[in-house]
């Protein structure tokens, strides 16, 4: 059996086991709810001339650095600590497979799932808005690019929930770390960036440093990117505004992205290979 082979059936086998999460469900159910209250509370900004679309894309560009990581880290942080716990790893690991094909798998299992959620989610609410309000081409393709780039955001959360979940000797403990990485990437972060501006009154940080500081983050970064590619269509504050503003390419913050999987997926290698079930 080739490697490749071992990588798709153990996605597989994680696949269908995390389709069965209730929390991926009620998660799902909250981000779809959350998108179409989004997407039809936006109808007022016709009259910006953006079309409905567009508007929703900025809207979930936001909701999505929340529920995303989220539902990445509920259904990644016990892949591999429940099952050290349950007694399952151990006879995983006694098969023929190599402990990198068998995070491959599982990273590539739970992203499959993810991306399900996430299509569900969007797919829904713009095919409602469409429903309602007629085709927006441009606000459709914005969705598409927000769908692509969610996805690789979700992919970032599946891969430091599975570090956690290696690191971590039992589930409950992989899921308090899990929810603490969440807890700081997309609240505490950002506060304690608001907290360095207020501090720093026009200085080194806010002028130079901030932008910077702000595409480190790969919500923000994320966010950022979306909102760029707005040009200026649907009107943003606070942080969100940085994004037209920045010093450099917003695709600096899409490499950002990539960057962050490579490192989680490459930290998540070395503990698994020290991994004793």
């Amino acid at each position: 059996m080739s490697p490749f082979t071992k990588i798709a059936a153990v996605a597989s086998i994680e696949f269908r086991v995390a389709l069965r999460n209730r929390w991926l469900i009620l998660a799902t159910g909250v981000m779809t709810l959350f998108s179409l209250a989004l997407t039809f509370s936006g109808a007022g900004g016709l009259e910006l001339k953006a079309g409905i679309l567009t508007l929703a894309a900025a809207s979930l560009a936001t909701l999505s650095v929340y529920l995303i990581p989220l539902i990445a880290l509920l259904i990644s942080y016990d892949s591999i600590a429940g099952e050290v716990e349950r007694g399952t790893m151990a006879l995983v690991m006694a098969t023929p497979i190599s402990r990198g094909a068998l995070l491959a798998g599982k990273a590539l299992g739970l992203i499959a799932v993810l991306a399900i959620a996430i299509a569900a989610s969007l797919t829904i609410s713009s095919a409602a808005a469409i429903f309602a309000y007629g085709m927006d081409m441009s606000g459709l393709a914005a969705i598409v690019r927000l769908g692509l780039t969610g996805l690789l955001l979700g992919a970032v959360f599946v891969a430091i929930g599975l570090m956690i979940s290696v690191a971590s000797p039992r589930a409950g403990q992989a899921a308090a770390v899990a929810i603490g990485v969440w807890l700081v990437a997309t609240v505490l972060y950002d506060l304690a960036l608001l907290a360095g501006i207020l501090a720093d009154k026009e200085g080194v940080f806010t002028k130079a440093l901030f932008p910077y500081f702000v595409t480190a983050n790969p919500g923000d970064a994320f966010r950022i990117f979306n909102l760029a590619g707005l040009e200026n269509a649907a009107p943003v504050s606070g942080l969100d505004g940085i994004a037209n503003t920045l010093p450099f390419s917003p695709l600096y913050a899409l490499a950002g992205l990539f960057a962050w999987l490579v490192a989680a997926l490459t930290a998540g290698y070395f503990q698994i290979r020290r991994l004793t079930p």
